[in-house]
């Protein structure tokens, strides 16, 4: 049973996606900055639009509200079917499991639908809800990355976790 459904991200998001990020700024903080008003929102769906990138929503079944947002970049086929996955939560739907439905609904997609064999998430080593968030979908730890990614002025290490399609 799930609670949750995951779509493509459509233009007509953009007000709910910056209201749930300006109400959940602290909550994000300081894994993730996400935009908080249309330009921000238009600079990023661009990205959707234009460039090897897929956005997804999990929204809430019964009430309609935002649950997550995924992202898969720098969708690479041919040879190499990889991509790699970034994603937030919203404060109200935390340890209720459903963004580990919304994530496991977004990596059938990405398996499914986009035909990746590698979906690749990098994430901060002290951000343990997002830690466990992919373990518990399957992903391996497969190594860490001393300063690799500049998130709000500073270089972060992250580990680098990893699911194979063949690994479901």
């Amino acid at each position: 049973m799930t609670d949750v459904f995951v779509r493509r991200v459509m233009r007509a998001d953009a007000p709910d996606l910056i209201r749930a990020n300006i109400d959940n700024r602290d909550y994000h903080a300081p894994w993730v900055n996400p935009f908080i008003d249309q330009g921000g929102f238009d600079s990023w769906f661009a990205g959707l639009v234009t460039g090897p990138d897929v956005g997804l929503l999990a929204r809430h079944d019964f009430t309609g509200e935002i649950v997550g947002v995924f992202r898969f970049s720098q969708i690479v086929m041919g040879a190499f079917c990889s991509a790699y996955l970034g994603y937030y939560g919203m404060r109200a739907h935390a340890r209720t499991g459903r963004m580990a439905r919304a994530l496991r609904l977004v990596l059938e997609y990405g398996f499914d639908e986009l035909g990746l064999h590698r979906v690749e998430a990098n994430i901060q080593p002290g951000n343990m809800a997002s830690i466990a968030l992919v373990r518990r979908a399957g992903f391996r730890r497969e190594g860490f990355s001393p300063r690799y990614l500049k998130i709000d002025g500073a270089w972060r290490d992250h580990e680098r976790w990893a699911c194979l399609a063949d690994d479901r």
